[in-house]
């Protein structure tokens, strides 16, 4: 079934174009991108007045399946994906069972397949169960669909098996993503060390248990001549460990999410347990450093680390509520209003940040531009809409967002997954 975007305004990561154009879709490919098209009796989306981009794409998603199916499913969480403008997704392995094998991998991806909401590409596990003991076998996640391993929620704390485990992924040609926290260090933590936590007198994760990590991986990615991904980057001193690794040409690169540049370790302050994550809210220098490292280059992409949970685990005592908030429908809002409408990044390093660096990273080789020939997956942006974060607007299964009753501008008008419309605003 063919579709035809009219008046389009195309947003790549080179440039926005300055004309609008039309674009055509056939069998999930865009195959033609003109001035003026007539292609008869096919639907039809007009995007005048909007901005016309490749489908997003977030590196590090929890869908909760298999074996928390109530805070989230691979249907709902898909549908969350789909209305934040995302067409393809990576769900990490921490599910119960671990996604640690091939079986476990395709039970994913035909619930994926059903849905066909958006891409769903899990995430396989690094160590088996997670438990930092075994490697898994790097070579059987690869050819069962897995484009990354992590074991994520956890650092890989020894470093033998995280040596042995970049140089099967090598072999592999499969992207490691670590989760950085030196369990120690961090001693069982809720939030950033500093004055907020004495203040409030919440058990505080030092920032150095995230920076001793990130070192650490780059030395033995610098020694091994391998690449490694940083997951969900917070601090100051980790970007510059990470910009350095760069300038010496070791092959790392790095995500944050949007509560890493949108929200400080004040926060906190409210005790409201949606800003308990993990890595903990930091600093304002450190929220400065984040944006700063947007233009630099220093951090790659923005993910959305989105983390459901059921209201009765939030509303445990802020010591003992799990980390984590849902990301995926406030993700283009806060992007927009924080970054762009703030002139700390521009709309083509907006598609940079979300879609080209992501596809480049994990080898998505048709996605991530708007070009013929490319997978037609498309978000279109309304970027003057003002709204409100309102709770009983997110279809996520879980509700625990910090950001309910904030004010966005930019907002998600519709996305298009392989050539079919899978979600249109209002």
């Amino acid at each position: 079934m063919a579709l035809l975007i009219k008046n389009a305004k195309i947003v790549n990561a080179d440039k926005i174009h300055s004309q609008a154009r039309d674009i055509l879709i056939e069998k999930g490919v865009i195959v033609q991108i003109a001035a003026s098209i007539d292609a008869g009796d096919v639907k039809t989306i007009d995007a005048k007045d909007k901005l016309v981009m490749p489908g997003l794409i977030d590196l590090h998603v929890h869908l909760r399946e298999p074996g928390r199916e109530d805070k989230e499913t691979i249907e709902t969480g898909s549908r969350a994906a789909a209305k934040g403008g995302f067409t393809t997704i990576m769900c990490m392995p921490n599910t119960t069972p671990v996604i640690d094998s091939a079986m476990i991998v395709d039970s994913v991806i035909r619930e994926a397949n059903r849905v066909g909401l958006v891409n769903v590409i899990p995430v396989g596990a690094i160590s088996r169960g997670q438990k930092g003991e075994e490697l898994v076998d790097v070579f059987e996640l690869k050819a069962s669909g897995c484009h990354a391993l992590s074991d994520d929620g956890k650092t890989v704390f020894n470093s033998k098996l995280l040596y042995l485990a970049l140089q099967y992924a090598k072999m592999a040609d499969i992207l490691l993503i670590e989760h950085c926290q030196d369990p120690h260090l961090s001693g069982g933590g809720v939030m950033n060390e500093g004055f907020n936590s004495t203040l409030l007198g919440l058990k505080p994760d030092p920032g150095i248990s995230e920076t001793a990590i990130v070192a650490r991986d780059i030395e033995i990615a610098h020694y091994l001549n391998t690449k490694i991904h940083f997951a969900h980057i917070s601090l100051k001193r980790s970007v510059e460990l990470i910009r350095q690794a760069k300038k010496q040409g070791i092959a790392v690169t790095a995500e944050t999410c949007p509560q890493y540049f949108s929200l400080t370790d004040d926060a906190v302050k409210s005790f409201d347990t949606n800003t308990k994550v993990n890595p903990p809210l930091r600093s304002k220098e450190d929220v400065e450093a984040i944006k700063k490292a947007f233009k630099d280059g220093a951090i790659d992409c923005i993910t959305t680390d989105h983390a459901p949970h059921t209201p009765e685990d939030k509303e445990a005592g802020f010591d003992t509520a799990p980390f984590g908030m849902i990301g995926l429908e406030t993700a283009v809002g806060l992007v927009i209003t924080e970054l762009v409408d703030s002139e700390i990044i521009t709309w083509p390093q907006m598609v940079e940040k979300m879609s080209k660096r992501p596809a480049e990273i994990i080898g998505l080789k048709t996605k991530g531009e708007i070009k013929e020939g490319m997978d037609a997956d498309i978000t279109i942006i309304d970027p003057e809409k003002e709204w409100e974060v309102r709770r009983e607007d997110f279809v996520s299964k879980s509700k625990n967002s910090p950001f309910i009753g904030k004010k966005l501008k930019g907002c998600v008008d519709a996305t298009i997954y392989g050539g079919k419309v899978v979600f249109q605003g209002k």
